[in-house]
């Protein structure tokens, strides 16, 4: 059993839980530029997450030189839906590209460092999916802002949700 794999399904899972949620709210909150959040709204922290994804895995970790996403290419939680379906190919590579070898170093220029930066998939990995969790605390805030009272979207009691 590959945990790692194990673990994103559960990722996959609450993520599924937010999109649930965010659905349920209007297109115009989905939407709403909120100036205390450093990315604006809930949609385009959604993109946030998912370019985070691509950046760190596909293109540090993998070496693909993909094109990130951007806010203009998701209107809705479909288009969301349809982001992280990709996304999720993107984790899946990663994972059996670098199985049994976590602690490798993988060397890479990073945007705001003028040396190139030696991480490991491990970190990679650990970091993208943290990253998500953080930003989807704040979606749950903004949501919170713009008047909505946001489901569970924890890993509670999951045996009665699957």
């Amino acid at each position: 059993m590959n945990v790692l794999k194990e673990q994103y399904e559960w990722i996959r899972f609450t993520r599924e839980k937010l999109f649930q949620y965010c659905e349920t709210i209007t297109a115009e909150d989905y939407m709403c530029e909120l100036d205390q959040f450093g990315w604006g709204s809930i949609r385009n922290l959604h993109v946030h997450v998912a370019e985070c994804y691509q950046s760190w895995l596909g293109n540090f970790g993998l070496q693909k030189g993909l094109t990130l996403v951007t806010p203009e290419l998701a209107g809705n939680v479909e288009d969301m839906r349809g982001i992280f379906e990709k996304v999720d190919r993107l984790v899946y590579e990663f994972l059996e590209e670098f199985e049994g070898q976590w602690n490798i170093g993988i060397s890479g220029p990073v945007s705001w460092k003028e040396e190139e930066e030696e991480l490991t998939p491990l970190w990679l990995y650990t970091h993208v999916a943290t990253h998500e969790f953080h930003h989807k605390g704040q979606i749950v805030s903004m949501s919170r802002q713009l008047g909505n009272i946001p489901e569970d979207t924890d890993l509670i009691e999951p045996e009665r949700d699957k």
